[in-house]
């Protein structure tokens, strides 16, 4: 057997135990099939923060030289499957304002398997993944996202139900025998035990053609070389801000051209303009400057700048002004601003579907504070 990677590709503290758990596990069943293995992270940014894009690994080998060996490599470079636990992800990731967007498929291999946790069918997730020019498997878990995060963990299974399709997908990593048995030892637990099995035997690979997907190029930037270096470390100012699109009214801040924050949300904001009382507070608010401040008084949000945190919508005294609506419900960052000013009822229209079904969506941006899980199963019990 050739060594056999997987990457784990989650948001950065909300997801970490979660990513952490899958890879632990694998190397713990790899064992009992007499492999060895090693799990590591790959931080997106260092120190690992809120929402950014980040990586768990796990290598796995037939003998403990093999492994050195595949380890003397500084970053993996392809893997045989790649575990997204939030399809929000599948329109690429970020993780450096240098490094431009990765599609989510970039590092699995010609008939490798990209497995997400969704509640989306495969051709809507096809529909934001980039393509690629080799065939490759697509398995969804269906799911709401965990968010099983550095301080907060909510034992919902995901990870157990990752590990299942894993081995369903690619038994030739682990065994579907191995890992129940790993799991049972280091769970105790035989709820957990079943949702491996579950999910192994539910698990359906869709198969996707080169070509299929996404056609937009991914946006990335020219580095400078060592040539172009300069004598000493610079860095340049961004310019001031402006009037509200290059105009003499509103107001439309200075911001990076190279660092889009927009892959590091799971939610956005989606602001009704109509009930907007221009109290400022969302544009004073917002810690990454995304508001425009527009020539009539009213406040959009830059959306390729926005990192959906959801303080806009916290700090906002009108009810439904702003709501944060599932990133999985868009498809590109164009003007709210600029679709209501055009068409004031179609957007209204819009509007009010997405809010609506939000309300009936439990997707959040994550817990707010320790005992959150908790609070959320004594709600489901009373209901």
């Amino acid at each position: 057997m050739a060594t056999l990677a997987v990457e784990v590709v989650y948001r950065g503290i909300f997801q970490k135990t979660l990513a952490r758990n899958i890879v632990r596990h694998i190397v713990f069943a790899a064992r009992k099939d007499g492999k060895i293995g090693t799990a590591f992270g790959r931080y997106g940014d260092s120190p690992e923060r809120n929402g950014i894009p980040a990586k768990q690994f796990a290598i796995v080998a037939d003998t403990s030289l093999e492994l050195e060996e595949s380890m003397a490599v500084y970053e993996a470079n392809a893997v045989d499957v790649t575990i997204n636990v939030d399809d929000t992800m599948c329109k690429g990731i970020e993780s450096w304002a240098w490094y431009g967007l990765q599609p989510i498929n970039e590092l699995t291999k010609p008939g490798g398997t990209l497995i997400v946790t969704s509640r989306q069918d495969a051709d809507s997730l096809i529909e934001d993944i980039h393509q690629k020019d080799t065939p490759y498997n697509l398995a969804i878990i269906p799911s709401t996202v965990s968010f099983s995060g550095l301080w907060v963990y909510k034992d919902d299974h995901t990870d157990m139900r990752a590990l299942g399709a894993l081995c369903k997908v690619c038994p030739e990593l682990v065994s579907l025998e191995a890992m129940l048995e790993s799991i049972q030892e280091q769970t105790g637990s035989e709820a957990k035990v079943s949702s491996v099995q579950r999910a192994h035997d539910r698990t359906v690979t869709r198969p996707v053609e080169p070509g299929e997907g996404n056609s937009e190029t991914p946006f990335s930037f020219d580095l400078p070389g060592w040539k172009t270096m300069e004598e000493g470390l610079v860095i340049r100012g961004i310019a001031a801000g402006t009037g509200f699109r290059g105009g003499e009214e509103g107001y439309t801040p200075g911001r990076s051209e190279v660092f889009k924050k927009w892959s590091t949300r799971s939610m956005r904001p989606v602001i009704n303009f109509d009930t907007c009382i221009k109290c400022t507070l969302c544009w004073l608010q917002c810690p990454d400057t995304c508001f425009d401040v527009t020539s009539d008084g009213l406040y959009d949000a830059n959306m390729e700048s926005c990192c959906g945190c959801g303080v806009c919508e916290a700090v906002c005294p009108v009810p439904d002004c702003v709501t944060m609506v599932s990133e999985t419900e868009f498809t590109g960052n164009d003007s709210q601003w600029d679709a209501w000013t055009a068409d004031k009822d179609g957007y209204n229209k819009w509007m009010t579907v997405l809010v609506e079904k939000q309300k009936d969506e439990t997707r959040t941006h994550g817990f707010h504070h320790v005992g959150g899980y908790a609070d959320e199963i004594d709600a489901l019990e009373e209901a």
